[in-house]
């Protein structure tokens, strides 16, 4: 057990998911040739004037409403001025003293328990070039200059590397599915700093502060967390201290590395950007932004478990967003929706995993979907039956009687039948029954496949099964 309580920060950069850049008209796009997406306002020649792109706010604002952030009506850009080979113009637009989102809070599950991680700001920014470096050279790639970024920024407020993982997921995920951005981190287009100072307690003032840069994957971040938590420790205990430093997660040694001391604070000489006018904000450009929120995770998961679906069902399908998508077309229809997410999370998923590719792109329009999930229903289709017509559902644009017919699939469904066919079995295989009645499990699994075997698999194994058991207990 710990004797320090560590203080916990997050910094996410998430690229927005516009078709251009924020100033300019360049593509926004990824894994194209280098330098084949820019134009002059991205490679920063003099005399030239950023165009802000609208769109940028729209997903800014959205960004602001699923994080239940304020939204400041007035903003303004102001310049970072710094100077890297990455920015050719000596600075950076982004927003210091305005920035478009403030007071916000996301909520994550902790031991059973409800914690809000409080958001700091977010604020609107471009991105920079990429640089490559290699041996004595750095090779620039300005296709991502001017990518539009949102920066969010959290309170001071958590307490483990767990803590920020559960935020990070939160976030990733509500960032996802309102459309925001694709968060798709190993293309770095959501990127993560944490901060990490420890104390005794809580009454004391903070301790000096590690701030661990660009970390490549949630996972990471928790462990560099924990890594950082154990430095200072190790440190504090020996009576030592450290100076305030920036570190970064090494992949190879799984563990954080010193990358410079901050001996001074920068000196950014934020000013205004003079070739930005003012942003005003109204209402009725938030509330057209509020409806072109779709239905965010925690609603959904709380819809599919309302219509009878399981916890562990719905928590995958919120994982996988098209078939979620793709369910959430039929929140209005009467079908079984128990039966539904389990072909969507079992048959259907392993043949798009198999062909890959995606479910939209199949023959599985809705109304062929409700006639499947209605014939699994009321077992007039068996899971056999399903994984024989399988492939033709999927590809075919039959109907699923049309392909039931010529699959000669016909189904005992009459409880008075399957009951005869049991009474057979059971007539035959008279040492089986006894080893059932003496307390033998693997009996009633043999007389079951038996039966099926008679059937020619056309029973409901879950019917059968009942009226077997039924019998034996006769």
């Amino acid at each position: 057990m710990s004797n320090y309580i560590p203080t916990i920060g997050i910094e996410v950069h998430c690229e927005l998911k516009t078709k251009t850049k924020i100033f300019s008209d360049s593509i926004n796009g990824y894994g194209q040739m280098a330098n084949s997406l820019t134009n002059v306002i991205d490679l920063g020649y003099p005399g030239t004037l950023p165009t802000l792109n609208k769109e940028v706010i729209n997903l800014a604002i959205k960004a602001a409403l699923i994080l239940n952030c304020k939204i400041r009506p007035v903003m303004h850009f102001d310049r970072k001025n710094y100077f890297y080979p990455d920015n050719p113009k000596n600075y950076q637009i982004t927003q210091a003293e305005t920035p478009i989102g403030y007071d916000g809070y996301v909520e994550i599950e902790v031991d059973g328990k409800t914690k809000k991680i409080g958001i700091e700001e977010i604020h609107i920014e471009e991105d920079t070039c990429k640089s490559t470096h290699r041996g004595t050279k750095t090779l620039l790639d300005f296709n991502r200059a001017g990518v539009p970024l949102i920066e969010i920024v959290t309170k001071p407020c958590m307490e483990s590397g767990e803590e920020a993982k559960l935020y990070l997921e939160k976030l990733k995920e509500l960032l996802f599915y309102s459309d925001v951005s694709d968060c798709k981190m190993e293309e770095g287009s959501m990127r993560a700093d944490a901060n990490v100072s420890i104390r005794k307690q809580k009454s004391e003032p903070f301790r000096t502060k590690a701030e661990i840069k660009n970390i490549g994957s949630i996972s990471n971040v928790k462990l560099s967390i924990e890594k950082e938590i154990k430095r200072q420790e190790e440190i504090y205990d020996k009576g030592e201290s450290f100076p305030p430093q920036t570190r970064r997660f090494d992949d190879k040694l799984n563990d954080t590395v010193l990358m410079r001391v901050k001996e001074t604070g920068n000196d950014y000489r934020y000013f205004p950007e003079p070739d930005i006018p003012y942003v005003h904000i109204t209402q009725e450009q938030i509330e057209q932004v509020r409806k072109t929120i779709s239905m965010l995770p925690d609603e959904r998961r709380k819809t599919y478990q309302k219509l009878g679906i399981s916890e562990v069902n719905a928590k995958k399908l919120v994982q996988n967003r098209a078939l979620s998508d793709y369910l959430n077309e039929l929140l209005e229809e009467k079908i079984d929706f128990k039966t539904a997410a389990n072909l969507l999370l079992g048959d259907i998923s392993a043949y798009l995993n198999k062909m890959e590719t995606e479910i939209t792109k199949t023959s599985l329009t809705k109304e062929k979907f409700i006639e499947l999930t209605n014939d699994i229903s009321n077992e007039t289709l068996t899971s056999k039956n399903l994984k024989e017509i399988l492939t033709t559902i999927m590809e075919s644009e039959k109907s699923i009687s049309e392909i039931i017919k010529e699959a000669g699939i016909q189904n005992i469904t009459d409880n008075t039948a399957i009951t005869e066919m049991i009474q057979k079995i059971l007539k035959e295989n008279q040492d089986s029954v006894v080893d059932y009645k003496n307390g033998k499990d693997r009996a009633i699994k043999y007389l079951m496949g038996q039966v099926m075997k008679e059937s020619k698999g056309s029973l409901n194994p879950k019917m059968a099964m009942a009226i077997l058991k039924e019998e034996l207990n006769k």
